[in-house]
């Protein structure tokens, strides 16, 4: 599904930030250089996705960090990008173990797309359309059919509405 979305996102001229979890990096290593190929921007959303808010500071750099080494082997850079995994927002020991990390920044995200629950691309692309704002930063995950049906639709929504997704970089920098 990642190389789906990824061709869906290029075929409408769209470039996306990818926040991946090590773990998926072990199993799918040739993904890193694709996505940076393809125009996106990579990034860490740590090793195992979970409740990183729920660790101690050593624990979430530890997470965070052996996501890093494998965006280092894979790639020549941990990236720029950080993204807690399992909350929207970074508690700030998690801020404070990122920084260690080599991340300057946590990325957050204000709009939801819920795809991760499963609830069909029409929903998804309700979820977005009915809070995306310029500059908003939207959820999205590799992994769900229900993206896949939902990001063409939304994307094209987007063009109607004179928006475009582009990466965190192009966005914030």
């Amino acid at each position: 599904l990642a190389r789906t979305l990824l061709g869906q996102a290029e075929k409408a001229g769209a470039r996306v930030t990818v926040l991946a979890v090590g773990s998926w990096l072990d199993e799918h290593p040739g993904m890193a250089r694709r996505i940076l190929d393809g125009g996106h921007d990579l990034g860490n959303h740590t090793q195992h996705h979970t409740d990183i808010n729920a660790m101690t500071e050593a624990e979430a750099h530890a997470e965070i960090e052996a996501c890093a080494i494998r965006l280092r082997r894979l790639t020549g850079s941990v990236g720029t990008w950080f993204r807690p995994s399992r909350t929207q927002h970074a508690a700030p020991a998690v801020l404070r173990a990122a920084r260690r990390a080599g991340y300057p920044h946590a990325l957050s995200y204000d709009v939801d797309s819920l795809d991760f629950t499963s609830p069909g691309g029409a929903a998804i692309v309700r979820n977005v359309t009915g809070s995306v704002r310029p500059g908003s930063v939207v959820s999205l995950h590799f992994g769900y059919p229900d993206t896949a049906a939902a990001l063409p639709l939304l994307l094209a929504d987007l063009g109607r509405r004179g928006l475009r997704a582009v990466t965190t970089t192009e966005l914030l920098t």
